[in-house]
């Protein structure tokens, strides 16, 4: 019984994944609307809107600062204890939705906390825009900074994805840091351009069109906020992406591990940082100590 149940699983298995690999033919090729990307502008337009308020003196800075106090006092219990906490957003607005035509919103919200770290150890860490691919891979491949002027950046990131085939893209970003007070400070990464590389065996050769390709990944903006206190710096990232939609007949099968991705780097990234800004302080620990 137990042997046949198992050549069942096995058999469904296969299946699954027969239908996941058709799945990613038919979606071999996508091209981003106009009407998609006016959607998600809107709905990144209301997204932004919420901010004003939390980039205050007194708002709500972190998203777990806007939860209920028992669920906000475990939250921070959690991160404390090293825990890396990802959550699904959406925002609702009039005008504004996260269903747009032909494509697809990824709207998610990660914090960690950083023990022992602090702001002037942490930022100049993460404003190293030419050290991305290092502490970033292997979903970073290549990075650098193209202009620099004041709390403004422009920066350049090579992304490797590798889920149901293989993809890079060259995306470029515009960066805007701000500060509320001394012990929190925010920035805003939003994508200009992103284009897919025609063959990812050669990632520093011919690009596709912009908005041509796969359509993995047409829009990228992430809001970054960094806050010490309680003898840490805690780090939150914002995600708001846009991919293109399932094909019909396959969404209920693919949406979900689409879906998944965005969480799964999102993780992933807080997780690298947390570990780069612990390695740094060891590393200029352990330099002082050998200077005295």
């Amino acid at each position: 019984m137990t042997q046949n149940l198992t050549q069942n699983y096995r058999q469904i298995s296969l299946l699954l994944l027969l239908c996941v690999l058709a799945g990613c033919e038919a979606a071999s090729a996508a091209e981003l609307k106009q009407k998609t990307t006016i959607a998600f502008d809107r709905y990144v337009a209301a997204t932004e809107a919420r901010f004003a308020n939390e980039l205050r003196p007194g708002g709500n800075f972190l998203y777990v600062d806007g939860l209920k106090t028992d669920a906000k006092a475990k939250a921070y219990e959690q991160l404390k204890q090293g825990e890396i906490l990802v959550e699904k957003l959406e925002t609702k607005a009039p005008g504004a939705s996260s269903d747009v035509p032909d494509g697809m919103v990824h709207h998610w919200v990660g914090l960690v906390f950083i023990p022992g770290a602090t702001l002037a150890s942490t930022l100049p860490l993460v404003k190293d825009y030419d050290r991305r691919a290092e502490l970033y891979k292997p979903d970073v491949s290549a990075s650098h900074t193209i202009a620099h002027n004041g709390d403004d950046f422009k920066m350049f990131l090579r992304l490797h994805q590798k889920r149901f085939t293989t993809v890079d893209f060259n995306t470029t970003y515009d960066v805007h840091w701000g500060q509320v007070d001394p012990t929190k400070v925010f920035s805003n990464s939003i994508s200009t351009r992103i284009a897919e590389v025609k063959d990812p065996e050669k990632p520093d050769g011919p690009e596709l069109p912009v908005g041509s390709g796969h359509g993995y990944l047409w829009r990228l903006n992430t809001y970054w906020r960094f806050e010490e206190k309680d003898g840490g710096v805690y780090l939150q990232c914002e995600a708001l992406s846009l991919t293109r939609d399932m094909p019909i007949g396959l969404g209920w099968l693919l949406k979900p591990l689409v879906t998944a991705i965005p969480r799964q780097s999102l993780n992933r990234a807080l997780g690298q940082t947390r570990r780069v800004v612990q390695e740094e302080g060891k590393r200029c620990c352990n330099s002082a100590q050998a200077h005295q």
